[in-house]
């Protein structure tokens, strides 16, 4: 059997933050927190069952580091893809919860658009399943 991907860590200044952001932007319920401050969400209780199934969305990690704000581009992104709105209103929705316009030199004619989390993390969102 091959590895199960579980989470993507995300360094961050303020794990509480993010981990509100991404928790609203995902629609993830679950949250958990270490002794040591690190935020761990996700769209279920992380049990040793669901875990070795394999049968949900990868978790995020948010993890304090004492690197100060971000400086560069990300190597790794998260990209998301509406399924109940098009991709123009989901931009709209996330933009609201405190996401901004990032360019990256993408261009104007491409299909997703390109924001930044509340500490600068690019990430993309998609045509969505509902038009455009």
């Amino acid at each position: 059997m091959a590895s199960v991907w579980t989470e993507l860590l995300i360094d961050c200044e303020d794990p509480h933050r993010l981990a509100d952001f991404w928790r609203a932007v995902l629609g993830y319920a679950h949250i958990e927190e270490d002794k040591d401050g690190d935020v761990l969400i996700s769209d279920v209780a992380r049990t040793p069952e669901a875990r070795s199934s394999g049968a949900f969305p990868p978790a995020l990690l948010f993890q304090r580091v004492p690197d100060g704000p971000k400086k560069a581009k990300n190597r790794l992104h998260i990209d998301l893809t509406p399924n109940d709105r098009t991709r123009d209103a989901e931009v709209e929705r996330v933009l609201a919860l405190g996401a901004t316009r990032v360019d990256i030199g993408q261009g104007e004619k491409v299909s997703w658009t390109v924001l930044a989390d509340p500490e600068g993390n690019e990430f993309c969102v998609l045509r969505g399943y509902v038009g455009t």
